[in-house]
């Protein structure tokens, strides 16, 4: 993947942490997420009173892409802090994990985390869900 895309993917989910809605955490959380028809899904972390039925940003990328006809996935980019200061890297949860492992192939989907345009990580879904439950592991 090379930096343009990168820095524009990471720039989209900066983009996206001005919808955060965080009143009780406070931790601010924004993605992007490129399609393998180049588009991009944005997602921000939405919680709830009840902290149960909190979305995740990743989701909230993965669930719009998909409610519009997308099953097919390069990439996502992950910023978040509290606050919306992104002073460190922000990897996605298990349940945000496993959302991955139903559409993107773990040794080709790109995630990357950033703390800035210029300051961030990329690894394969693989790296981080090594024993990820797929929809291969229902096959016949």
């Amino acid at each position: 993947m090379n930096d343009t895309i990168c820095h524009n993917l990471i720039q989209s989910a900066i983009d996206s942490l001005n919808y955060s809605y965080a009143p009780y955490s406070k931790f601010k959380v924004g993605a992007a997420l490129l399609s393998k028809s180049n588009k991009i899904y944005s997602g921000c972390n939405i919680e709830n009173a009840t902290y149960t039925p909190s979305n995740c940003a990743e989701r909230t990328a993965f669930f719009k892409a998909v409610s519009e006809g997308e099953k097919e996935f390069v990439a996502i980019a992950i910023v978040g802090g509290k606050d919306g200061r992104l002073k460190d890297y922000c990897p996605p949860c298990g349940v945000c994990r496993q959302v991955m492992m139903e559409f993107c192939n773990p040794e080709q989907f790109i995630v990357i985390l950033a703390k800035s345009v210029e300051d961030y990580w990329v690894y394969t879904l693989k790296d981080l869900m090594p024993l990820g439950f797929s929809p291969k592991n229902l096959e016949d």
